[in-house]
């Protein structure tokens, strides 16, 4: 069987890919080894934000009497949530399956390995195999959880964000390694439902890709949760040997031992590109990723390449964008490459972290003369209405051109605020015209205006 375009690996840059495929005319075919969707929509960020939003609401319950509300004493179901998130993601999952088969994109489940010839051979369940041939091969293969040699992950007590996502028993104390978006978020869930919580960040703050300010505020906020927190710590060894773990932490202070049921090790993701065929095929990698040009072909011709496999932020959106250039330069089409500088980056821990763009410090670093507008959210009507005031909205503007350079937000809801910076950096908007761009009030997104306004010695509520 001939395609014109084969997608290897169904998560949100394969399935996207394989459907703009069909869009564009092309006859298309999507392998998939394990669930349609991938690890997003499987064990990824849908199943972990609807976790996100039980604990959430376990909050709100619990600060009921704050709102007016006299409730009584709530109790955390760890074993509804996870059932919960379960059904979330396998609806999302059938969504999936109803949008390739609404557009025609023939599924073949199986294990795929790329061949010459652009010919991928797919291995079942029940080991037959067959094989299929494509004018053009996309891979999508996706990422997995790092494992550290002295944090090597048992599934049991040494857990990656797969068995986090579906523990049968609730722990009492847990350690979270890394910090970053799956860490802290993690963290939030397990604490705000009862879990005694500790993080250990190897670098200086936590959310280390994030501007410093925010990385502070977050931590006082998680720190107030009661969540302890370790930054510029090493976890050196994990004694399994007991009931439970002993985590032995080499910190600024001495080397001290953390004892807990669990340890999360949240400390990034590897590239699934091992016993794929590239090296069958004489596909180049560099640092375990597939080295691709501005528009995702790899050095052979006819192999192609895009998502968390490829270099760039391991994120769903890009990997999304990525497949649609990708196709679209396929197809005859003029895309522009991705500007992987206007990306936005969402953690949902709460309070919420996001941004696009530079850092204050990044900003510096590149030479500009810079601007920087700060607005917190303990001065937004709304934010004080709605009683979650932590946070604030900061920008930073080219004091030369008023071109917005980066954004960074942290507060309840931040995460559907950040598209408005990201298009305003797309367009090239300026500071004094987001400055005259009515917002509406009271809504959290005045806080950009104003932020924006403080910029420019203009800001009126603060």
């Amino acid at each position: 069987m001939k395609y014109d375009v084969i997608v290897l690996g169904s998560g949100p840059g394969g399935y996207v890919t394989a459907i703009r495929a069909s869009q564009l005319g092309l006859k298309t075919a999507v392998i998939e080894r394990e669930s349609l969707g991938g690890i997003c929509l499987n064990w990824g960020c849908i199943p972990t934000k609807a976790l996100l939003k039980s604990a959430n609401v376990f909050d709100y319950i619990q600060h009921a009497d704050e709102y007016g509300i006299k409730v009584s004493k709530p109790q955390a179901d760890f074993g509804g949530m996870v059932d919960r998130s379960r059904g979330v993601a396998d609806g999302m999952s059938k969504g999936v399956t109803f949008l390739l088969k609404k557009n025609k994109v023939d599924v073949i489940m199986g294990s795929g390995k790329v061949l010459p010839g652009k010919r991928i051979e797919v291995t079942a369940n029940d080991n037959s195999t067959q094989v299929i041939e494509a004018k053009n091969i996309i891979i999508a293969t996706g990422a997995r959880s790092r494992q550290l040699p002295n944090l090597q992950q048992d599934g049991e007590k040494i857990i990656g964000y797969r068995e986090a996502l579906t523990l049968k028993k609730q722990p009492k104390k847990m350690v979270v390694v890394g910090s970053g978006a799956i860490g802290v978020e993690f963290a939030y869930f397990y604490n705000a439902i009862g879990t005694d919580v500790t993080v250990i960040e190897y670098l200086d703050q936590i959310v280390p890709v994030e501007d410093k300010e925010v990385g502070k505020q977050l931590g006082r906020s998680l720190k107030k949760q009661g969540i302890s927190i370790k930054t510029s710590s090493e976890v050196t060894s994990v004694d399994t040997s007991g009931s439970g773990c002993v985590v032995t932490v080499k910190t600024k202070k001495g080397e001290e031992t953390i004892k807990c049921d669990i340890v999360l090790s949240a400390v990034g993701v590897i590239a699934n590109i091992e016993n794929i065929g590239l090296e069958d095929v004489g596909i180049a990698t560099d640092k375990g990723k597939i080295i691709v040009d501005d528009f995702y072909s790899t050095n052979i011709p006819g192999y192609f390449a895009i998502g968390d496999c490829v270099p760039g932020q391991a994120l769903a959106h890009v990997a999304s964008a990525e497949g649609i250039i990708c196709v679209e330069k396929i197809a005859g089409d003029s895309p522009d490459p991705l500007d992987y500088g206007n990306i936005p980056g969402c953690t949902y821990c709460f309070p919420e972290v996001a941004s696009v763009g530079m850092t204050e410090e990044a900003a510096k670093d590149a030479g500009y003369d810079i601007k920087v507008g700060k607005f917190p959210f303990s001065a937004s009507g709304k934010a004080s209405a709605a009683g979650h005031k932590d946070g604030f909205v900061k920008l930073i503007f080219d004091a030369k051109y008023g071109e917005l350079l980066g954004g960074h937000m942290i507060g309840a809801n931040v995460t559907e605020m950040v598209a408005e910076l990201v298009a305003v950096r797309k367009l090239e908007t300026t500071g004094h015209e987001l400055i005259k761009t009515v917002h509406p009030h009271p809504t959290l997104s005045e806080a950009i205006m104003e932020a924006a306004a403080a910029a420019y010695d203009e800001v009126i509520h603060l």
